[in-house]
């Protein structure tokens, strides 16, 4: 067995930054920046209002000064004059401030009759003028490589950037495997039982940036295997669930093996998820899960996803880990890395009190991963402790 970061590692080497492409801005959520985006205008482009209320020179405000209104400034419809001694502008939130306009005086502040306004004693000192570019300029970048949220979509719009250069999402086969599996509504036999992993994956995989293709089912024969295995010719990760054990059944290394595959290991020092292969198939990454559930989930975590990250151009790096503190007492860890399911909330970490493997509720209600270091002594309540968080 090798240990975690050994198996981190050897993943990396597995994968490279994929090809880029360039998308509509209206496409690009959720997608990768590969290259920088550049600003093509100031923002604001021109000095702006911040407030409801009227334009004046600054240095005529005083408690109950008097001007004349002498034209208005509006959102896309400016006030092309000259602001003189004792006028002012109407001017509205977002709108261009005129030539000797220094300052806004908000409308609670002002009594207006007709065209005369008369400012208030107890005035605001604030000058609510936005300056030209005080947000951004024009040439400012938008940093690659960088997942791209709602904010920056919105961000990109503001600077004029109507297509960015993205990389490609990495595409996934997920080979679920095994006899005993049925898809989600089917009538399962007696001994079998709902595939699970393969949709979990998918969505994982899916929030990770990538494409997830769900291909049938393998069944415990070299035909099936081989059969399914065949429909891996484009893609960019292949990830199988189950069969990687060493039970009569399990035959997936077998097939693999046959096929031609490169091993970089298999077995890793973790609890759950020991039984985990890595390697090259015809060029291709291939990633092999163990069956049950969690081991699955988990590993898929620690693994899968940070190899995705990797393909999108992110500097290749395990999931960062966050510090928060232990709720109870828990005994000391054993030879493999143990990541523990476990809830944090508002700074304080409670590990469930199963751990079995196969429990899929469990980790339905976790959202984090206590990480317990090999041959770690026992913890204490109160103390600081590391864990991955989960569904971020």
């Amino acid at each position: 067995m090798i240990s975690v970061s050994q198996a981190l590692d050897e993943v990396f080497k597995l994968v490279t930054p994929l090809a880029t492409e360039t998308v509509p801005l209206a496409q690009a959520g959720g997608r990768t920046l590969a290259v920088d985006a550049v600003a093509n205008r100031d923002q604001p482009p021109f000095a702006a209002s911040a407030m409801d209320g009227y334009g004046v020179n600054g240095v005529e405000v005083e408690p109950d000064a008097m001007f004349k209104v002498v034209g208005e400034s509006a959102a896309g419809h400016g006030f092309d004059g000259v602001i003189k001694a004792g006028q002012a502008v109407r001017i509205f939130t977002g709108a261009p401030v005129p030539e000797g306009v220094t300052r806004v005086v908000i409308q609670e502040d002002v009594i207006r009759r007709g065209d005369l306004i008369t400012l208030n004693r107890d005035l605001d000192s604030a000058l609510y003028i936005r300056p030209e570019g005080a947000d951004f300029k024009i040439g400012d970048r938008l940093k690659a490589p960088r997942k791209l949220t709602p904010s920056d979509i919105a961000l990109l719009a503001a600077m004029n950037v109507p297509d960015v250069t993205v990389t490609r999402r990495p595409v996934v086969a997920l080979i679920a495997t095994g006899d005993e599996l049925v898809s989600p509504g089917e009538n399962p036999g007696p001994d079998q039982i709902i595939a699970s992993n393969n949709y979990g994956l998918k969505a994982m995989i899916e929030a990770a940036g990538g494409t997830a293709r769900l291909l049938p089912i393998a069944r415990d024969n070299e035909a099936s295997l081989k059969a399914v295995f065949d429909l891996c010719g484009d893609v960019d990760l292949i990830v199988t669930i189950g069969g990687a054990s060493v039970g009569d059944h399990d035959l997936v290394a077998q097939v693999l093996g046959d096929m031609g595959l490169e091993r970089a290991f298999y077995k890793i020092a973790m609890r759950p998820g020991k039984p985990l292969m890595a390697g090259k198939l015809d060029g291709v990454p291939m990633i092999g899960l163990p069956g049950n559930p969690v081991s699955s989930m988990v590993c898929g975590q620690i693994f899968i996803v940070p190899m995705l990250h990797a393909m999108l151009g992110f500097e290749p790096a395990p999931h960062a880990r966050q510090k928060a503190v232990l709720a109870q007492d828990i005994g000391a860890n054993g030879l493999r890395e143990h990541y523990m399911r476990a809830r944090v909330d508002d700074g304080v970490l409670t590990v469930f009190s199963r751990q079995d493997s196969a429990l899929l509720t469990v980790l339905a209600d976790a959202n984090a991963l206590l990480v317990r270091p090999v041959d770690a002594s026992a913890a204490k309540a109160g103390e600081m402790v590391e864990y991955i968080a989960l569904n971020q």
